[in-house]
C-alpha cells in the first residue's frame, strides 16, 4: 500500500495520515496534494575546479552536490592513511586495543620515506601518538608502524585496507601500502574517498577531533598540519592532505556549519595553494546554496498497519536510522513522503524485519528512499485467534477487489 503524506518544517517527525486505512484498503483515505510553491532559491551550476577530479557530498544524507571525474581511478598518495586511522579507530572501538598500549618501532617503519613522525628504531610509541602522527604530519613511519602492530606487516595491512573498502562500497579503490606511497596497482578514487570520510565522521566521532589539529609535536620537533583551511576557515575541521609527483596535490576536506556538514574531495591540483582554493569553491557552494533538514530521528514510528495472525493486530514500523535530506535552500515545504508497505504482513515478525520502502519525494522526483522496519516483535496468535484472522483477511480481500 502506498500512502502519501507532505512533510513541513512543524511536523517533520511524524507522519500526517492516519495509518489505520493500511489495514483495510477499502476505507483508505484521500489526503489532498499541497500546492506546489515555486522554488525560492535559484541554483546556479557548480563551479569548475582546476584538478583531475572532485566531489560535494553532505556527511548526514550522502547526497552528492557536485562532481567531476568522481569515480576515475586516480594515485590518493597520502590520502591513503584515511584508510589506516580508520582501521587504527576501528581497533580502538572494538577494545583490541587501547590509546596508551605502547607499540615497538621496528627498523622497517623508521627507513621509510616521504613524511615522517621521527620515530626511532626501537622506540616505544603509543597508539595515541601513532595516531596523531598519521592524520596531522601524515607520517609514513607511523603508518607501517601501526600496519605491523595491527597485522603483522604492511602487505597484510593492505589485504586488510581492501577488505574493508570493498565492505564500505569503494569500488574503484585498491591499496598497496598504509602509507601512500607510489604503487603501480595503488588507486582510489575522489567518490571512495568522500564515502570512507563519511564513515570516519560518523562511525566514530570520539576520534574526530583529531583532525582539526593544527600542529603535533613529538620528540621535541613541532609540526603543522597542511591542511591550510585548517587557519582560515573556523568551520573546517579535517581531514587529510596527500602530495606525490605523481599524484598532484590532493585534499579531503570537511566543514560544519550550523547542522549541515560537506565533505569535499579534490585530487590532482598542481599546488598546496591550489587544492586549498579549489577546495573552498566547492564548500562554499554547498552552503550557499543547499541545506540539510532531519526528517526523521532513529525509531520513529511512521506507520501501525495491520498484522495478520499475530498476538498482536498492528505492528509499529518505522526507521531504523536517523534521515537527513539534502535539498535547495527553502524548498523543505515542499517535501512528501510516500510509504510504501507490504498489504499482507503476517506474523511471527521480528524487530527489524523489513516491511516496506520510504520515499521522500520533492516535486516529482525521489529525492531519497529509506527501508521501513517493524520496531516490535509480533508472535503468532493462538489457533483461534489466525484461524479468525484468515477469515476476515479471506472478506478484507474481497472488498479490496470489489472497489479496485
Amino acid at each position: 500500500m502506498n500512502v502519501f503524506t507532505s512533510i513541513s518544517r512543524s511536523a517533520r517527525l511524524c507522519i500526517v495520515v492516519a495509518m489505520a486505512s493500511v489495514a483495510l484498503p477499502a476505507i483508505a483515505q484521500s489526503v489532498p496534494q499541497p500546492a506546489v510553491p515555486q522554488p525560492q532559491t535559484i541554483i546556479p551550476a557548480a563551479p569548475q575546479l582546476a584538478a583531475s577530479s572532485w566531489i560535494l557530498m553532505d556527511a548526514h544524507s550522502g547526497r552528492v552536490l557536485a562532481e567531476h571525474n568522481s569515480d576515475e581511478r586516480l594515485p590518493p598518495a597520502s590520502l591513503t592513511k584515511l584508510m589506516t586511522a580508520y582501521l587504527v579507530e576501528r581497533e580502538l572501538d572494538r577494545g583490541t586495543i587501547n590509546l596508551t598500549d605502547m607499540i615497538n618501532i621496528s627498523e622497517n617503519a623508521w627507513r621509510t620515506g616521504g613524511s615522517k613522525m621521527f620515530i626511532e628504531v626501537g622506540d616505544q610509541v603509543s597508539v595515541d601518538n601513532l595516531l596523531h602522527g598519521i592524520i596531522i604530519v601524515s607520517g609514513n613511519d607511523a603508518s607501517v608502524a601501526m600496519a605491523e602492530h595491527l597485522a603483522g606487516g604492511e602487505a597484510p595491512f593492505a589485504d586488510l585496507m581492501n577488505q574493508h573498502a570493498t565492505r564500505l562500497g569503494m569500488h574503484n579503490t585498491n591499496f598497496q601500502n598504509a602509507t601512500g606511497l607510489p604503487g603501480d596497482n595503488h588507486y582510489s578514487s575522489a567518490r571512495d574517498m568522500a564515502l570512507l570520510s563519511q564513515y570516519i565522521i560518523n562511525d566514530y566521532p570520539e576520534h574526530y577531533e583529531i583532525y582539526s589539529q593544527r600542529t603535533f609535536s613529538f620528540a621535541g620537533i613541532d609540526q603543522p598540519n597542511r591542511n591550510r583551511l585548517l587557519w582560515r576557515d573556523p568551520t573546517v575541521d579535517g581531514l587529510k592532505t596527500g602530495w606525490t609527483t605523481e599524484a598532484g596535490f590532493g585534499l579531503v576536506a570537511s566543514a560544519k556549519r550550523d547542522d549541515m556538514r560537506l565533505i569535499s574531495v579534490v585530487m590532482g591540483t598542481n599546488s598546496e595553494e591550489a587544492r586549498a582554493q579549489e577546495t573552498q569553491k566547492l564548500l562554499s557552494y554547498g552552503f550557499r546554496f543547499f541545506e540539510t533538514t532531519k526528517l526523521y530521528e532513529r525509531g520513529a514510528v511512521l506507520a501501525t498497519p495491520r498484522i495478520w495472525g499475530g498476538d498482536s493486530n498492528e505492528l509499529r514500523v518505522g526507521v531504523d536510522e536517523e534521515v537527513f535530506m539534502t535539498l535547495p535552500r527553502n524548498r523543505n515545504e515542499e517535501l512528501r513522503a510516500r510509504l510504501n508497505l507490504d498489504p499482507d504482513l503476517q506474523a511471527p515478525i521480528a524487530i527489524g524485519d523489513e516491511v516496506g520502502t520510504l520515499e521522500v519525494h520533492l516535486g516529482d522526483e525521489i529525492v531519497g528512499e529509506r527501508r521501513m522496519v517493524a520496531l516490535e516483535n509480533v508472535e503468532e496468535g493462538g489457533l483461534f485467534k489466525r484461524l479468525f484472522d484468515q477469515v476476515r483477511r479471506f472478506f478484507s480481500g474481497l472488498i479490496s477487489n470489489f472497489t479496485d
